[in-house]
């Protein structure tokens, strides 16, 4: 997995492959993180951590949204939309190749692809 630091203390988290994905989104993620994934095209599953008892600002979300952005097919492109919902809202169809998630409650964001200045690419 990938790992970023945000401004805030706020830790983002990457998957590499789809199985990595699945580890990320699965067994990773806990209820109240969010989780993020580009719109229509493959992509790293991209997980925000969760502090208790606080609310990440929207820069925050953005960041993460752009981290999203970069680890996927539209990395060149000049604004992407990414999804992003709870990761309790996050679940494995049954049968599902790996990689392959169901969401519900997501919201769209549009941003510009991105890693956290300071931090080299992958």
């Amino acid at each position: 997995m990938y790992a970023y630091d945000l401004p805030g203390g706020w830790r983002v988290l990457a998957g590499r492959s789809a199985e990595d994905n699945d580890c990320l989104s699965l067994e990773v993620a806990e209820a109240e993180d969010w989780w993020f994934h580009v719109c229509g095209m493959s992509g790293s599953h991209v997980i925000l951590k969760a502090r208790p008892g606080e609310e990440p600002p929207r820069e925050t979300l953005r960041q993460a949204a752009a981290i999203a952005a970069y680890h996927s097919k539209a990395r060149a492109s000049g604004r992407v939309k990414v999804i992003c919902t709870r990761a309790r809202q996050v679940s494995k169809p049954r049968g599902a190749p790996p990689g392959t998630v169901a969401i519900t409650g997501e919201r769209t964001m549009t941003v510009r692809p991105a890693l956290p200045a300071g931090q080299d690419a992958p």
